[in-house]
């Protein structure tokens, strides 16, 4: 086990570059939209921890679209390329589009224009084993937003080192979104990005068709809870206007289970795997008070069918609707008839 400390300024809010911490795989979305530390052939999950990054990606193309809220979509494409001596690289392109919006006055009276606000992400990633059980890998992105005549543009970097065990425990440790905006013609400060640090363990059981997965987010900031100045949840008395104070057992549970995602994979055969999640952190942040449902679950199905893997999730974000993620990946290699 790594012990570190490390010395950084948490972020109150994602920021302008929240699309950053953005979803598009469907098997990332199923295991709790965060930073796995599982060693496959999954190309994907590269964007989220280069260390995964791998020989096994050779020559695989991707390509995920997501179905957000209201008008809003992601989608992605990727393709990875393996060289003898250098390691892993892989290509990806992300754009988020968020829909038509109208002009309008300072009354709120629309003129019929519309605008289409978006952003992107263009990211080249490398991976690389260095011995049996070690591996690391950095992702370099540059990515912009147009809001109208507004733009900005940033370049970030991701670092992860991952080790493997002899019996088959797999754990990581990554930070994202380290980086500088060049550019802005908003008013004010310049945008900062989404830095973070994450820790994940995971473990495929030897009995038991079974992967687990569990990851500590954000350990650059312990505090991961928040005052809501609606109160929505009861918590200030309307006479007095004493607000009610938890326990510090109760503090520390809360803010402890607010950084850990755990996730799991259970595979039918060969050719169909299923997915499932619980993100406490997202549960609290997103939760209606009168209607909790199954708010900061996710989970989801993967198949193999002829040449091509697809995979499908839903993440419960909230009561009122869920994002809809697929992702059809293969690989070109498949395509190509073998000499006799």
């Amino acid at each position: 086990m790594l012990m570190f400390v490390v010395d950084s300024q948490g972020q109150t809010s994602n920021g302008a570059y929240g699309f950053l911490d953005m979803t598009s795989s469907a098997r990332v979305a199923a295991l709790g939209n965060t930073d796995l530390s599982i060693y496959d052939s999954d190309i994907q999950l590269g964007i989220y921890n280069p260390a995964l990054i791998n020989k096994d990606m050779h020559n695989d193309i991707v390509l995920s679209y997501v179905n957000y809220y209201a008008d809003i979509s992601h989608a992605m494409a990727q393709y990875g390329y393996s060289f003898k001596n250098l390691g892993t690289f892989t290509g990806t392109v992300m754009y988020h589009s968020y829909g038509k919006m109208k002009y309008a006055d300072e009354q709120g009276n629309a003129d019929g224009g519309t605008f289409s606000p978006s952003d992107f992400n263009i990211m080249i990633g490398w991976g690389r084993q260095l011995t049996p059980h070690w591996s690391i890998g950095a992702n370099v992105k540059f990515a912009g937003i147009q809001y109208e005549r507004f733009k900005t543009f940033a370049i970030a970097v991701d670092v992860a080192a991952h080790y493997r065990t002899d019996d088959g425990w797999m754990l990581s440790l990554t930070a994202r979104n380290a980086g500088y905006e060049l550019y802005s013609n908003f008013e004010g400060d310049r945008n900062k990005l989404p830095f973070r640090l994450s820790a994940g363990v995971s473990k495929k059981l030897e009995h038991v068709p079974f992967l687990f997965s569990v990851v500590y987010e954000n350990i650059q900031k312990w505090d991961l809870s928040y005052d809501d100045p609606l109160d929505l949840e009861g918590n200030v008395d309307p006479i007095t206007g004493t607000k009610k104070e938890k326990t510090k057992g109760a503090k520390f549970a809360d803010n402890m289970m607010r950084h850990i995602v755990f996730g799991g994979e259970l595979y039918i055969g060969k050719n169909l795997v299923l997915r499932a999640a619980y993100n406490y952190g997202m549960r609290q942040n997103l939760k209606t008070p009168t209607k909790k449902g199954l708010c900061g679950f996710s989970y989801g199905v993967g198949v193999n069918i002829w040449k091509f893997s697809i995979n499908y999730s839903r993440s419960e974000m909230h009561v009122y609707g869920s994002p809809n993620y697929i992702t059809i990946s293969t690989n070109l290699n498949r395509f190509v008839k073998k000499a006799n």
